[in-house]
């Protein structure tokens, strides 16, 4: 590998999966504001919202995010499609 490419200010950071609230603690370079205590000591805290603890390709369950409502309106939507059909 090529030297001097690296970085050299390594520490270890704790990510928190806002999901589920599942933490894990690595080593990595990111720059944070917060901070977490874990095993009596304190250290940077990343949120992020999605982990391979929450992530549907790991967990093998599907989950439907809807935060526009758009399900519904679809639904809506075939249910009166289906009426006008059936009238006929």
């Amino acid at each position: 590998m090529r030297k001097g490419i690296h970085p050299d200010n390594y520490r270890n950071v704790v990510f928190k999966d806002m999901s589920n609230d599942y933490t894990f603690m690595t080593r990595s370079t990111v720059n944070t504001k917060e901070t977490i205590e874990m095993d009596g000591k304190e250290y940077p805290l990343v949120k992020i919202e999605i982990s391979n603890t929450s992530h549907p390709f790991y967990t093998g369950k599907m989950k439907l995010v809807d935060t526009a409502g758009r399900v519904d309106k679809f639904k809506k939507r075939q249910a009166k499609t289906k009426e006008m059909l059936d009238k006929k």
